[in-house]
């Protein structure tokens, strides 16, 4: 990951066999104040680009040529085996939790997002500026369906309404403060929820970044 000052906006680079969307994708960015660097047709052209462009963040669709199934996320794996730390936001038609949880497993500066957040310019640009600071994003209509999926032994049954709000806004990347907005709540009141989320879900001291994922995980019905 690159080094930043205040001053220089956010590198990335764009992934999409579609030309059209990536140009969608690249306007809305650019409109957020982030610098879109590069922007390719593939994976192995987005992989390639990582090894000649600094960059802080990609955004590359899950399905691309040449088999249009999860070339996205096979690139994911790579960068992360290859010790790449930037952010990486994968994009997809279909709210796949299979997916998902591939994604999130990748470890922190990850995202799932739908690509019709692409209309949505806040979500998608505040998507980008989560991950590449190292936070998780998933998309709200993922973490809805798995919170109808929770079975009632799930270590989720043991948080409280409230706890389970935060702790969907979390998956959704919201920082405590932008959780506290959203809720109406105190940041105290947040941090105290977040703490709590982490207890109860037994997640053992480790940098912050870190328990968020592993908190998201157990929503995403994985350890």
């Amino acid at each position: 990951m690159v080094e930043r000052t205040e001053e220089r906006p956010l590198r990335v680079a764009i992934a999409d066999d579609a030309l059209l969307l990536r140009e969608g994708i690249a306007k809305v960015l650019e409109g957020g104040g982030i610098e879109v660097v590069a922007s390719v047709g593939t994976a192995d052209e987005l992989l390639a680009t990582l090894d000649e462009v600094e960059l802080d963040a990609a955004v590359l669709d899950i399905r691309m040529p040449p088999t249009h199934r999860d070339e996205g996320i096979v690139a994911l794996e790579r960068i992360r085996r290859d010790g790449s730390e930037i952010g990486i936001l994968l994009l997809s038609m279909y709210a796949t939790p299979e997916y998902a949880l591939r994604v999130m497993g990748a470890g922190s500066g990850t995202g799932y997002l739908l690509k019709e957040r692409v209309s949505e310019p806040q979500t998608l640009v505040r998507a980008v500026q989560t991950v590449a600071s190292g936070g998780s994003v998933v998309d709200p209509e993922v973490v809805e369906q798995l919170v109808q999926r929770t079975r009632a032994d799930d270590p989720l049954a043991r948080l409280t309404e409230r706890e389970r709000s935060v702790l969907e806004l979390m998956a959704q990347g919201y920082s405590n403060g932008g959780i506290a907005q959203t809720l109406f709540l105190g940041l105290k009141t947040v941090e105290t929820h977040v703490r709590s989320i982490l207890q109860k879900l037994d997640l053992e001291e480790s940098p912050e970044h870190h328990r968020r994922v592993l908190a998201v995980l157990t929503l995403l019905g994985q350890r």
